[in-house]
């Protein structure tokens, strides 16, 4: 027999209401009665019924996640963070790997409260949708039907130049995923390529290696098309965290050495950076930020759905490690 709320009245000697308020956190309740009344609940292995909350509240406090790999690093990464931060609120996630339509009809048959979207390849711009979505992307347009966090990707590259043109490197590479419909690879090749002409540094064929993908082994096997480059460049800019960590193992089993032979910085601002072999100099917003500004966002876009959508983009940071170097110019 499942635990009721009212069950819960009797066993702490208070009102309903009072039980109801305390369970959704109420500043109108004591802060010994509320946590009288928690104790008791989880003593009693209470479960909040959804379905008659909704009733009430009209909100089932769901949000539904469309979680585009379960291979990346990264983005398994920032859904934990995403996760957590969820927990600290009343709402919970539930996620799905189907495509963005499956996803979305099943989120429908949950009622969900609210949607995040991570873009990805191939993806195609939603209009307009009866439940409050929020994407993780890149605006494709100048006006979004609903609000978009964007991790500047240009700013990134822009970043990562200025750092190592600083340290006295003029012969950069690009080892990316340089796709033509990916929007965020886009954006950080065209940020790389928009970086390098601002500080007039040659733009050499040979540097911009495309790996045709986003893990490890494609930037494994793309140290093999650079080595045969006329000459070497001084540092390497990887389009991701798990590109990088393969050109890593791929420079090294060339007996190049990091960073006296060749520099690199990855995108990319995960914790996992600084376990590398070679500790990781990482450009990009950090994780945790990343997390924070989106459960923000799409808990205010339910909760105010009158809101007018946003881009927000966000400032990417430099975290210096290991595997950089100062060269005489």
């Amino acid at each position: 027999m499942s635990i009721t709320i009212k069950d819960i009245a009797q066993l702490a000697g208070v009102s309903y209401s009072t039980v109801s308020k305390a369970l959704n956190n109420s500043p109108l309740v004591k802060k010994n009665t509320k946590d009288k009344i928690i104790a008791i609940a989880q003593e009693m292995g209470y479960e909040p019924n959804f379905a008659a909350q909704r009733l009430v509240s009209k909100r089932t406090k769901l949000v539904g996640l469309i979680w585009p790999t379960i291979e990346r690093v990264v983005l398994a990464t920032l859904v934990t963070k995403i996760s957590d931060e969820i927990r600290k609120t009343a709402y919970s996630m539930i996620l799905s790997v189907d495509p963005i339509e499956a996803s979305l009809e099943t989120f429908r048959k949950f009622q969900v409260d609210g949607i995040i979207l991570f873009e990805g390849e191939d993806d195609r711009e939603i209009e307009t949708h009866p439940i409050p979505l929020l994407s993780y992307g890149v605006s494709r347009k100048a006006v979004s039907p609903y609000p978009i966090i964007d991790a500047n990707h240009g700013q990134a590259m822009h970043d990562a130049i200025q750092y190592l043109y600083e340290l006295g490197h003029r012969k950069i590479a690009y080892i990316g995923d340089i796709s033509a419909n990916d929007p965020m690879q886009i954006a950080k090749y065209n940020g790389f390529v928009q970086a390098v002409k601002k500080y007039k540094l040659p733009l050499d064929p040979h540097y911009l290696v495309n790996t045709e993908g986003l893990d490890w082994y494609n930037g494994f096997s793309a140290v093999k098309k650079l080595i045969i480059a006329p000459s070497l460049p001084t540092a390497i800019v990887g389009g991701s965290y798990d590109i990088s960590s393969g050109i890593i193992r791929g420079l090294k089993e060339n007996q190049l050495d990091i960073p006296n032979d060749i520099s690199i910085i990855s995108y990319d601002n995960i914790p996992q950076m600084a376990n590398l072999e070679i500790p990781l100099t990482a450009i990009g917003v950090p994780v945790d930020q990343l997390a924070k500004e989106i459960v923000h966002t799409v808990i205010e876009q339910i909760e105010k759905q009158d809101i007018e959508p946003k881009i927000k983009k966000l400032q990417p940071i430099l975290h210096e490690r290991a595997s950089c170097k100062a060269i005489e110019p």
